[in-house]
């Protein structure tokens, strides 16, 4: 199995080094798409032996998702492995992720940050674990899903399905695309916990989306164009509620998500 390892990018001159080296003794190929950055990735990049795919403005990290997949059906990956640049994402659970791959059952396994808890652990940002318990808590109840982390970045994807999706979401938003078209069209999905690690707490999601209250709403009115699409009702976003004092987390793993 020669999974092609994406690493979307933007402004991580500080990080992107260290990640690909973690990275690369678990891919024979790693590319990075890089979003526009105005800061040193491109230079540092130009030192490793990493393939580049570069957009001159910045589009969006959904956008570089489907670069990716698009990247990888031309070049005949079958599995595309998922990682952000900002080291949140620990290379040492990718033959996590490839053991999963190889059982041939899953078109999507994705990383779940509160799955299962570890001592090292970093504690979310309350008002990202607040904005991620509630989309996930809707996801869950609009399509019967089992979903305890809606955002992980870290996925293994498998590239014949994600064709299937005819993903266009750009932004910060695109989970909320994928995750009703994982529903549609029945795709068998597994979740695997990551170790939760926040080396930005203060991340920026550009303009307005870095008001909690905004970028729900937002996230909300991308979910109603695809509940639409599907010809289902759209929901309202209801009153804002707290998390809960403990983390929710899943008891056990769930094998699949829309199918049988």
């Amino acid at each position: 199995m020669n999974p092609l390892i994406a690493i979307p990018t933007f402004n991580e001159a500080k990080n992107i080094a260290r990640v690909v080296e973690e990275v690369r003794p678990y891919a024979s190929e790693i590319l990075i798409i890089d979003d526009g950055s105005t800061d040193a990735t491109l230079d540092i990049l130009g030192q490793s032996p990493v393939r580049v795919l570069r957009h001159e403005k910045n589009q969006g990290y959904g956008q570089s998702l489907i670069d990716a997949f698009n990247y990888a059906h031309k070049n005949g990956f079958d599995w595309v492995i998922t990682l952000d640049a900002d080291g949140q994402h620990e290379a040492d659970s990718i033959p996590n992720f490839i053991e999963e791959m190889s059982i041939g059952r899953w078109d999507l396994i994705s990383g779940s940050r509160y799955l299962a808890a570890r001592n090292d652990d970093d504690l979310p940002p309350l008002e990202r674990r607040n904005v991620n318990f509630r989309i996930t808590r809707i996801l869950n109840d609009l399509f019967r899903m089992e979903l305890t982390d809606s955002f992980c970045g870290f996925k293994a994807h498998r590239t014949s399905a994600m064709m299937k999706l005819n993903l266009t979401e750009a932004g910060y938003a695109f989970p909320l695309q994928l995750w009703p078209r994982v529903w549609e069209h029945q795709l068998a999905m597994k979740e695997i916990p990551v170790r939760r690690i926040y080396n930005d707490p203060n991340r920026s999601f550009g303009e307005k989306l870095d008001k909690p209250d905004d970028r729900f709403a937002h996230y909300i009115d991308v979910l109603n164009a695809e509940l639409l699409r599907m010809n289902m009702e759209p929901v309202h976003i209801p009153p804002t509620p707290q998390v809960p004092p403990s983390v929710p987390l899943a008891t056990k793993s769930h094998a699949c998500c829309g199918c049988p």
